[in-house]
């Protein structure tokens, strides 16, 4: 496991990588050059908050508010990912 992203740090979709909706195979899909990761729906909507201008404490308190949970389990969790995210290149801060 990677290491969790700190709460200052701005996460970003790279150049190159996109979130996709897979709509025939119902999933969503994070696309990068020559590599492709299905992410559930709380992923994707992790990814769509990192537009480099959130930070993650902004982006773990805006999906606890919308998912009704603890704002900081939630950013334990939304770190932990982002800081996978990153180890794999397909996200920057």
């Amino acid at each position: 496991m990677s290491a969790p992203l700190a709460p200052t740090a701005r996460p970003r979709l790279p150049h190159g990588v996109r979130l996709r909706r897979d709509d025939v195979r119902g999933t969503w899909m994070l696309l990068a050059p020559e590599r492709a990761f299905r992410v559930d729906e709380v992923a994707a909507a992790v990814v769509e908050l990192c537009d480099g201008d959130r930070d993650v404490h902004a982006i773990a308190a805006t999906l606890a508010e919308r998912f009704a949970a603890d704002p900081a389990e939630v950013e334990l969790d939304v770190a932990a990912m982002l800081g996978d995210l990153a180890a794999k290149r397909v996200l920057e801060s």
